[in-house]
């Protein structure tokens, strides 16, 4: 090469004559191989200008070089050694987007995809001009070498210029091939995804001998990192700790709410007694989601950080190792959106449960294993009762089933019906003689405006409530998980009375003002504010009834003429990060299909009662 660039002729000329040299490799071997004797001319010079002054050989090649010379100008030499570099490194990035395109695995593209048909006509041009360049750079080094730095000074501009054209020429054709390799490399990512994709569900239906196959494609295939931290010795551990064990998957943002975290811990916990963790019935494993097309920040990172060591459950170590394929897989499969999901495996790996968040809410571990057979046996063992809606959430709302009380359980943000509705309902209560309990559950959102309301109802001793938002959290949480449970069961539209009751209460709570009547475990009726606080109200208009049909029908009797009079609509609220919404949804009042609108709502909240479903 240094000889063909000596002898003289148009850089044009030299090309061609490399190219026949080079005649029967591929484009990209042309270049790579040109590069390489460009590299070999070059390195010499560079490797002779460093060791020149200790290696006595060295010296007699660089006087032979005249390298010793040149480096004493290197001053005015440098805006023409400037001009080589950015040239060289243009060059170089022009080569390794070639040979990217080389790289493409032909099973995920082919020559006639557009981008690629594109780039396989544009390469022999990228390479003339690649070697055009090449050979410019090695002109110049031998121009030095052989003739001298004054040579090299009384050309500097021009030879500069030179340089600077050629390179501003390679870099308009990098900029084409690079957009296209973009294309193809989204091409080879998107099928590469969905045969990824496709292999995921297919793991799901294969058998194996325990779950690390399963668990490796989740969290991550490499074997050389401990992937998993662990809670309750703030370690990181291997996967093997999961081996053989059930494993529910957590799988969230990391926004889940303090609320959520604090429950679930208090469950988790309950499951283990005082027993040694291999006794345990299942293991926890966080898996956080982060979206794959948002740059990962120092302040997500320690949100992530905070969220983890607040677990005593395992983590995955960091959100980087859930490879972005996994990510969108688990959005296929399980319909994770937004909302945290409770994914059940067994030993093997088999899934048996898609989402068993609703059940660990309403039963906690007592749901295991999780099962729709064991959720199912559950459901037929209840009975619409106050326990069911208090479960042991608060040993005083206990004590007066216990005791036989009447006990009301109301909800909503409005102080003036609270003021009025506690007011009536004790006149009623001391007019009847009747042992009357109330206890305020707040709403399913509206934070800040439940905590308007418990301030004060607790300074004008207007009932008992519940000081402890996550308490109601729960309350809401688990109304709503039945809710869900029976949507997943699909059985929420049977005509089941327990199932209308629980809508009733959901669509009550979106609608404002509510309260609901128990005598003991029983619950007798429930209903909208504006009929709730009537009935106590006029109580002089229904006493008479007591003697012939008991306080506990008179009442509902009343009750019920108003709510038929009223004749309030039902609504219920499905947010889209649930991932999973009903067709259709039956009326719990009349039976009637409900009809269907998309709304809009924002309740100025920092965080919900209830984050959105």
């Amino acid at each position: 090469m240094a000889l063909k660039c000596l002898t003289g002729g148009d850089g044009h000329t030299t090309a061609l004559a490399l190219f026949h040299t080079v005649g029967n490799f591929h484009w990209d071997a042309k270049l790579v191989l040109t590069l390489a004797a460009f590299a070999l001319n070059y390195g010499e010079f560079w490797l002779l200008a460093q060791i020149y002054s200790s290696n006595q050989l060295a010296k007699s090649m660089a006087i032979l070089r005249q390298v010793p010379t040149i480096m004493e100008h290197t001053a005015p030499l440098k805006p023409r050694f400037d001009a080589l570099n950015k040239l060289i490194h243009s060059i170089l990035e022009l080569t390794r987007c070639i040979i990217e395109f080389k790289e493409l695995p032909p099973m995920y593209i082919t020559p006639d995809m557009p981008a690629m048909a594109s780039a396989i006509n544009t390469i022999p041009t990228a390479v003339y001009w690649n070697i055009r360049g090449i050979i410019t750079c090695a002109t110049q080094v031998a121009s030095l070498t052989s003739m001298g730095h004054e040579f090299g000074i009384s050309g500097t501009e021009l030879q500069s210029w030179e340089l600077s054209t050629i390179m501003l020429k390679i870099n308009h054709i990098h900029e084409f091939l690079r957009k296209q390799l973009e294309i193809c490399r989204d091409v080879v990512g998107e099928k590469k995804e969905t045969e990824f994709r496709k292999s995921f569900h297919e793991l799901f239906e294969t058998i194996h001998i325990d779950n690390m196959k399963i668990l490796k494609i989740l969290i991550t295939p490499r074997t050389d990192i401990q992937p998993l931290f662990d809670g309750s010795t703030k370690k990181r551990v291997n996967l093997e700790v999961l081996r053989r064990r059930n494993v529910l998957l957590l799988i969230s943002g990391l926004e889940m709410s303090h609320d959520e975290l604090s429950i679930l811990e208090d469950i988790y916990s309950e499951s283990r007694g005082h027993g040694i963790r291999k006794d345990s019935p299942y293991e926890i494993v966080w898996i956080p989601i982060v979206d794959p097309t948002v740059q990962y920040t120092e302040a997500m990172n320690m949100k992530f950080e905070e969220m983890k060591n607040k677990m005593p459950w395992y983590s995955v170590y960091h959100p980087s190792i859930i490879d972005k394929a996994v990510v969108r897989s688990i959005g296929d499969r399980w319909h994770f959106r937004n909302k945290p999901i409770l994914v059940v495996l067994d030993p093997q790996g088999r899934e048996l449960s898609p989402n068993a968040m609703h059940m660990m809410w309403i039963w906690g571990s007592s749901a295991f294993p999780f099962t729709s057979n064991k959720e199912e046996l559950l459901w037929r063992e209840e009975t619409w009762r106050l326990e069911l809606l208090v479960s042991n959430m608060d040993p005083t709302i206990l004590n007066w089933i216990r005791d036989d009380k009447y006990i009301f359980l109301y909800g909503g943000d409005d102080l003036d019906w609270i003021r009025k509705f506690t007011t009536t309902a004790r006149a009623m209560a001391s007019a009847a003689r009747i042992p009357l309990e109330m206890v305020y559950v707040g709403k399913s959102h509206k934070k800040e405006s439940v905590r308007r309301a418990i301030a004060t109802i607790t300074v004008e001793k207007l009932s008992y409530c519940w000081q402890d938002t996550t308490l109601m959290w729960f309350f809401w949480t688990r109304l709503e998980s039945m809710l869900y449970s029976k949507i997943q069961l699909k059985k929420a539209d049977d005509q089941d009375p327990m199932m209308q009751q629980i809508k009733k209460l959901l669509s009550c709570d979106k609608d404002g003002s509510w309260a609901l009547l128990c005598r003991g475990s029983k619950i007798l009726t429930s209903g909208h504010g504006s009929t709730m606080v009537q009935t106590p109200a006029d109580f002089d208009l229904w006493k008479g009834d007591i003697p012939s049909k008991g306080f506990d029908m008179s009442f509902k009797d009343y009750h019920d003429k108003l709510h038929v009079a009223a004749n309030n609509c039902c609504r219920f609220e499905f947010p889209i990060a649930a991932g999973r919404i009903p067709e259709g949804m039956r009326c719990p009042e009349c039976h009637r299909l409900m009809e269907k609108y998309i709304a809009f709502l924002c309740c100025h909240d920092q965080t919900g009662l209830i984050e959105p479903y």
